[in-house]
């Protein structure tokens, strides 16, 4: 693993609610955070067909165009009974023709693919989120980290707390959705914590655990 030896790092991502909680995962370790809708940086088109395809790009584009360490996400959520729909075209579930994204349309869609699938108990619903962290260096160097979360999509959405489809997915172990629940329960994290709760929490955990000297 390559030694992260700066403390500036751009976070490569244009969602704000994607911003906002990387910002608090790696606050706390004194790192200073640029993100790429703060410097103005295109966004890259996403033409993975992978979490970890995807998250490269984002990565490396923002990496080469500030000349320091980027760190993007990709996430998803993979719903068993929609054969792992949306999965890394989940944003794409919510982008409307004018380009702009609404996500209670997103989640109006996936409650009405399970229902015409018949998945109506939770036990039918089961989904996870995915979150593949990438962190790349401008000469073309990438390492990247995967976490995963385990539950089921309820319906109504239940709280406002979250972004993206957080309102309608309930993890396992717990009877509030990540949209009912605070940002330090969902997915604040710290070294030495052995236990993290959102699938973006636990690539950050694996980030700071796998030899990076953070």
């Amino acid at each position: 693993m390559r030694k992260l030896t700066t403390k500036t790092i751009v976070v490569a991502s244009h969602n704000a609610g994607k911003i906002r909680e990387i910002r608090d995962l790696i606050g706390p370790l004194g790192f200073e955070a640029k993100s790429a809708a703060d410097l103005g940086f295109a966004e890259p088109d996403e033409t993975g067909t992978t979490y970890e395809e995807n998250a490269r790009i984002k990565a490396l584009a923002s990496a080469k165009a500030a000349g320091l360490p980027a760190l993007s996400d990709d996430s998803g959520l993979a719903v068993d009974a929609l054969d792992g729909a949306p999965g890394v075209y989940t944003a794409n579930w919510a982008e409307r023709e004018d380009g702009t994204r609404d996500f209670n349309m997103a989640m109006e869609k996936l409650e009405q693919a399970l229902r015409e699938k018949g998945a109506l108990t939770p036990e039918q619903r089961k989904a996870r989120f995915v979150s593949v962290l990438c962190l790349a260096w401008p000469d073309g160097h990438t390492e990247t980290f995967r976490g995963e979360v385990e539950g089921h999509v309820v319906w109504p959405p239940r709280g406002n707390l979250g972004f993206g489809y957080d309102p309608v997915f309930q993890p396992d172990g717990y009877d509030i959705t990540f949209g009912e629940m605070p940002a330090e329960q969902k997915h604040g994290w710290k070294p030495g914590q052995q236990t993290a709760l959102s699938h973006r929490a636990r690539a950050f955990k694996l980030f700071v655990e796998t030899g990076l000297d953070v």
